[in-house]
Parts: C-alpha cells; structure tokens; sequence
C-alpha cells in the first residue's frame, strides 16, 4: 500500500481552493495532502481533524478508492491482474471481458449521459479522440512541425462511435466491443465519478469534513471545522488577467466541476487547439473559454461539464434548466459570464 505524505497549511493556495480562518484549540485542526500520481493530474486533499495521524488515515482512505478507479479507467496502462478500459480496448471486436462492476457502473452511467445529452457526451469517442491526443502529443513535443489531424482521418474515426456497440451484459459482468474499430475513453466522466465514489468511501468511514479537488474536479463533504462552508475558486481563464480565480463559490456537499480551453491544448501556426472535441464537428468546440457545473454527484458534473460546454449557450442554458439539482456558469471569450437561474445564489464575495 502506498503512503501519502500529508503536509499541515494554514492557507490554500492552489487549484482553486480558497479561503482559510482560525479555529479555537478545542476545534479540529486543518491540513491538506497533495499527491501526483493518479489520474495524471493534481489531487489535493483539505480537512479537520484532531492530530495529523488521524487526518494520514483518512487521506489515505480516499487514496486507496482514487488508485482502484485510476487502475480500471486507464486506456494507456495494463496492470497485474486488472481488466480495465484498455483490456476491453484491446479486445474490440473479438470477445467480451470480465471487469470489475465499478467498471459496468461506469459504462452504464457513460450510456445514459449520451441519451440525456443528445450524444454531446460519448464514451465510445476514442477512436477520435486518440488521434487528437496522438497530435497533440506530437504537437507539444515539436511546437515547430505542429500539425492538425486530417478530416479524412477524423471521419474514418468517426464511422466506429457507436455506442451501441458497446455491449455490457450485467449479469456475466462483461463487456464486448462489437465494432473492432470502436474504443472507449471515459476522460470526460471517469475521474469525476472516480471522485464521487471516493467520497462516499470516505463518508462511510465516518469523515464528515474534507474537500477534495482532482484536476479541478472538486467535492466538498459537509462544511468545514469552524462550521462555514468551503469557499473554492474557479480558475481565470484569461491570460491578461492578474487575479488568479475569475470567481468564488460557496460548496457544501456538492461538486464544483471546470472545462475550459486554457488546461490541456497545443499550438498550430499561432493558434490554440484544446482537447474538449465536439462530437459534431469533431474540431475543438469554440462556444466558451470555460464552462462549470454545479451539481450533487461528481460523475454527473464531470459528464455534463463537457457535454454542455459542446453546446451552443442557449442549447446548454434550457438544457440546464431542465435538470434538477443542476447550476452552470458560461465564460465567453468576450469575458462576459452567464449564469443558470441559481448558481449566483452560491457566488461568494
């Protein structure tokens, strides 16, 4: 089992994590944890708790439940012992695989968000996406010879999205690609269902003060030890801007989930080219700098994130005010900023 180092702050700092007050000495101390190693993005861990050790076992609790998630999701990585996406991957088209059920509760909730997003969302994306990730890699390794994928590669890609080619047969716990051409990629819901799976871990453990940002997908459990809840930034997406967070959110028991333009892209002849793709155009989706949602389940704000930042304002404005529980904040390159009927109710100073 791997050991997390936990180091004791008196003020957040980092990937939108704000605010900080002092507490009596009666009350439960904070600390936060940072880690790289899963998701291959930043975690970053705040809670109370009455000494160090105990705030160690409870870090370690959501580490555990984050690497079991990290090792079924990956698309890139084999390990001893697991079927994971990049089992069932390899497998398209030749016979199904026996996986873990965290991973048919995945693909299940990847299925209804492609029917309740209209196809926005598609787990059965990666044959697209992995030519954009393959330029983008080459890209970032040779800014000079950045290129863009050909369209007539991206089309032949698209000929195997079909998602229902993905068979999953609950009762066998298996999963079978029909199309060998099909692959799954599950970067636009995974890590924030990941993220809400480990949450529960932690409630179940009896943690009823923690907030948890992974790659600025964040999850407060309950309020924070001086009974005020969590504050958290959402990050400036401009770079002429000298002020770190564009706004500030109160949370509670809540996801707090960002797709925008200014994390994971690359340059050709000047010009930014993102990793969000439409699954319409199959280009980089150009509506927003930014999108964020508000929502109680981490999986569903990490789905509906990049789904409604696919859509035109409009589209992702009656979209949003058709689900229940749901807020969203737009960024537009103009630097204006529109918001669902609620989601100024949770803006902070």
């Amino acid at each position: 089992m791997k050991r997390i180092a936990v180091l004791c702050m008196t003020m957040i700092t980092a990937v939108a994590l704000t605010g900080c007050s002092l507490s009596p000495a009666s009350q439960p101390k904070r600390y936060q944890a940072e880690f790289l190693t899963l998701f291959d993005t930043a975690t970053k861990i705040i809670g109370y708790a009455d000494s160090e050790e105990i705030f160690k076992e409870q870090v370690q609790i959501v580490y555990d439940e984050l690497e079991k998630y990290h090792q079924l999701y990956d698309i890139y990585n084999d390990y001893d012992g697991i079927n994971n996406i990049k089992t069932i991957n390899d497998k398209a088209g030749m016979e199904p695989v026996v996986v873990d059920e965290k991973i048919i509760d995945l693909l299940l909730l990847g299925k209804e968000m492609y029917q309740k997003t209209d196809g926005k969302l598609n787990i059965a994306f990666g044959s697209v996406l992995s030519i954009w990730h393959d330029y983008r890699t080459d890209g970032l390794d040779d800014p000079e010879n950045a290129k863009l994928p050909p369209m007539e590669k991206l089309l032949e890609a698209n000929k195997h999205v079909d998602i229902d080619k993905v068979i999953i047969n609950e009762e066998n716990s298996t999963v079978y690609l029909e199309d060998a051409g099909l692959s799954l990629d599950v970067g636009s819901i995974g890590k924030g269902y990941a993220v809400e799976q480990a949450a529960k871990a932690a409630k179940e453990a009896g943690i009823t003060s923690m907030l948890m940002s992974v790659g600025g997908n964040i999850r407060a459990i309950g309020v924070k030890g001086d009974g005020e809840r969590w504050k958290v930034g959402i990050q400036n997406p401009f770079d002429d801007e000298t002020e770190e967070y564009l706004k500030k959110v109160y949370v509670e028991d809540i996801s707090l989930v960002t797709s925008g333009d200014y994390q994971r892209y690359y340059e050709v002849e000047g010009k930014p080219y993102h990793h969000i793709i439409n699954t319409d155009t199959l280009m980089p989706a150009e509506n927003f700098r930014a999108v964020s949602i508000l929502c109680s389940d981490s999986g569903v704000a990490d789905a509906l994130s990049t789904s409604v930042y696919n859509m035109t304002y409009e589209e992702g404005l009656s979209f949003v005010e058709g689900l229940e529980g749901v807020e969203a904040m737009w960024i537009f390159d103009d630097k204006t900023i529109e918001y669902s009927s609620g989601f100024e109710k949770s803006l902070a100073d």
